[in-house]
């Protein structure tokens, strides 16, 4: 019987915080608690500095239990659209930035002991089109020139040593990027940062940020559902699900949604030949399905079945567009019956950039694009790093922050079924 149900989240037992009153003040108020939240609270923590972590719903609630759990190099817009938007200096030290992701996840599980399945296994970008494929060979020869970092262009005739599938017409392989049950690993960095010293507030929404004073200090109060603090500093780690306690912020998120499936356990031999190295697979469209062989072999294929956020309607209606994705990609799955689906919401921004920084005097870190695993861990740790000890290196704090064109958007994504339709087209065409 299929379930709407999380799969990740039958695997783990979430943290489960003590309930206790919202400190009167902190040094550090975190609102969220995923991978940023938790990764700057934890850093935080460990330096001695009293954090509170607000969150609306529980740990990892959001998008950081939901994804497909791969840890990722490179962004999401390609080398060279990216260095003709930001120049060769700027762009060699953000995609470095996006290498050093998977080392910062790696670290945290290691000193931390997370048990979360983490493996080195590398990514797989699979080529939709003859053009898209003709591109990776140009995209490899500029990364190694540029940024000394190799990747591995496989033809279309090799390319069943890596995937199980004929539809494609070649790949492109990283082998730094990783796999991990995502779950796990939010649990872990929440009990991580509880074992710290940190205090997370559950089912605490944040209703709005005020500027107040304390005993002459500049800091913020912060008026939730279940009363208010005050902290010198505000993280803001929401991502897609940013809200109107933000509202600078949300205009510029698009919240997206992403779906997935997963299928009930396959035989060794069906896994081995779905994906001979068990890569975290994803294809060269705008409208991407993405995929991969779980831990205990089950396959797992989500993608943007539907623009908008969540629902029980996007959930139920994504289940069997995303199956027949699925089979469209490996036809010999036609008869495996599919166990779980469910959905989430990803942040985009208008540059289909992350972006971090300080606006108003609150600091903030998101827009990963399907990005999150990796990204969003290392910015909860720069941006740890810029709230004790001033402005640190970080790339994705220089960019310029973008907003909708002519202003025409105040968070709530009225515009998600054109965009759909749009990146529909875009792909028949590219």
């Amino acid at each position: 019987m299929l379930k709407e149900q999380n799969y990740w989240l039958t695997t783990v037992q979430m943290p489960s915080p003590p309930t206790q009153a919202l400190p009167p003040s902190a040094d550090v108020a975190v609102i969220g608690a995923g991978f940023t939240g938790l990764s700057a609270a934890l850093s935080l923590a460990r330096r001695g500095a009293k954090v509170v972590v607000v969150e609306t719903e529980t740990v990892g609630w959001g998008a950081s239990s939901r994804n497909g759990g791969m840890v990722l190099t490179g962004l999401k817009l390609g080398v060279n659209k990216l260095i003709s938007t930001y120049g060769i200096e700027l762009t060699r030290r953000m995609y470095a930035a996006s290498i050093d992701t998977v080392n910062v996840v790696e670290r945290i599980i290691r000193e931390e002991k997370i048990i979360c399945d983490f493996e080195r296994c590398g990514h797989l970008e699979v080529a939709c089109k003859p053009a898209h494929f003709d591109d990776y060979a140009r995209q490899v020869e500029v990364i190694a020139r540029e940024f000394s970092h190799q990747l591995r262009v496989v033809p279309r005739d090799q390319l069943r040593s890596e995937i199980g599938s004929d539809i494609y017409y070649g790949g492109m392989v990283d082998e730094i990027s990783a796999g991990l049950n995502p779950a796990r690993y939010v649990g872990g960095l929440g009990a991580a940062a509880l074992g710290a010293g940190a205090q997370i507030s559950e089912r605490t929404r944040v209703l709005n940020i005020q500027r107040e004073q304390r005993d002459g200090a500049p800091g913020f109060r912060l008026n939730t559902s279940r009363g208010a603090t005050w902290a010198r500093h505000v993280l803001v780690a929401t991502s897609g699900y940013t809200g109107a306690a933000t509202p600078a912020l949300r205009r510029k998120i698009i919240p997206i949604g992403s779906f997935i499936i997963t299928t009930e356990v396959l035989p060794d031999t069906l896994a081995r030949e779905l994906s001979p190295r068990k890569r975290q697979i994803y294809d060269s469209k705008n409208f991407i399905y993405y995929y991969r062989v779980t831990p205990d072999n089950r396959m797992l294929f989500g993608g943007r079945a539907a623009f908008f956020p969540e629902t029980k309607t996007t959930v139920r209606r994504s289940a069997e567009i995303l199956r027949r994705g699925m089979i469209e990609v490996y036809p010999q799955l036609k008869n495996v019956k599919i166990e779980h689906v469910w959905g989430g919401t990803l942040d985009f921004c208008f540059d289909i950039m992350p972006h971090a920084g300080e606006m108003d005097g609150i600091y903030f870190a998101l827009g990963y694009a399907g990005h999150g695993v990796a990204m969003a861990t290392y910015q909860g740790q720069k941006m740890a790093e810029w709230i004790a000890d001033g402005k640190t290196d970080n790339p994705f704090a220089e960019i310029p922050f973008p907003g909708a064109p002519l202003g025409l958007y105040t968070g709530k994504p009225w515009f998600l079924p054109f965009a759909g339709a749009y990146y529909k087209v875009l792909d028949w065409f590219s």
